[in-house]
């Protein structure tokens, strides 16, 4: 016979083991996307998916379902989970909104040394990153050192989902060099403006920042039509 408590252990276990598997797939599937390896417009192969990672497909269909509640992939109807088109439309949306979020966010942390001086290690991590990849999540941790200590945990997760859409659209700009100074000298001047405890400055060049990855995919976008 199984108690009460014995039968609630093993359900929290088994959560617990489809958790990690969900989380396992998840972090699998935003690999590919940092790689630029989950192609746009195809359709993601549930059966295939779960072969590759050796898991059964409920872990997968529910960590897709978590990548479209974040607007990663889209559900279309008798053909499964697709990854977007990118759009001009959706990009001006996407910049727009974490651009405004990312500053409101920006406006209730504070800093002490050991945090400025974390923001520093990242910044040199995106000065000394050898190759497009590298940089693009180096500039995108550098964000989240950011809001480390923002207390709005529902904002600061509305913006980690829009970050994972944006990160479709950065591999458009990463390996644009002129790109990434001009990424490195506006991250410096963020850190110059927080040392200075000059929150409103900082938070104008982190939408300045935004709106200036904006411009070049909207022009790449333009090129590549």
């Amino acid at each position: 016979m199984v108690f009460p408590k014995m039968r609630c252990d093993l359900y929290l276990k088994t959560m617990g083991e489809m958790s990690i598997l969900r989380n396992r797939v998840r972090d699998h599937l935003l690999k590919q996307i940092h790689k630029g390896k989950l192609e746009i417009g195809k359709s993601i192969n549930l059966a295939e998916l779960s072969r590759t990672l050796n898991v059964s497909v409920t872990p997968v269909r529910e960590a897709l379902s978590q990548l479209e509640y974040a607007k990663v992939i889209r559900a279309i109807p008798n053909s499964g989970f697709v990854v977007p088109r990118l759009s001009k439309n959706e990009a001006m949306d996407l910049y727009g909104i974490t651009a405004q979020l990312e500053m409101m966010a920006l406006e209730s942390v504070s800093f002490s040394e050991n945090e400025i001086a974390r923001l520093r290690s990242q910044y040199q991590t995106m000065s000394q990153a050898t190759n497009s990849f590298d940089q693009l999540k180096a500039r995108f941790r550098f964000h989240d050192e950011l809001l480390l200590n923002c207390g709005n945990m529902v904002l600061v997760q509305i913006l980690d989902n829009l970050k994972l859409r944006l990160l479709f659209y950065e591999h458009f700009v990463a390996m644009d060099m002129d790109f990434h100074q001009l990424m490195m000298n506006q991250h410096e001047a963020m850190i110059q403006a927080i040392e200075e405890n000059n929150t409103p400055t900082a938070c104008l060049i982190v939408k300045m920042n935004w709106m200036a990855v904006l411009d070049h995919v909207m022009r790449q976008i333009g090129n590549s039509t």
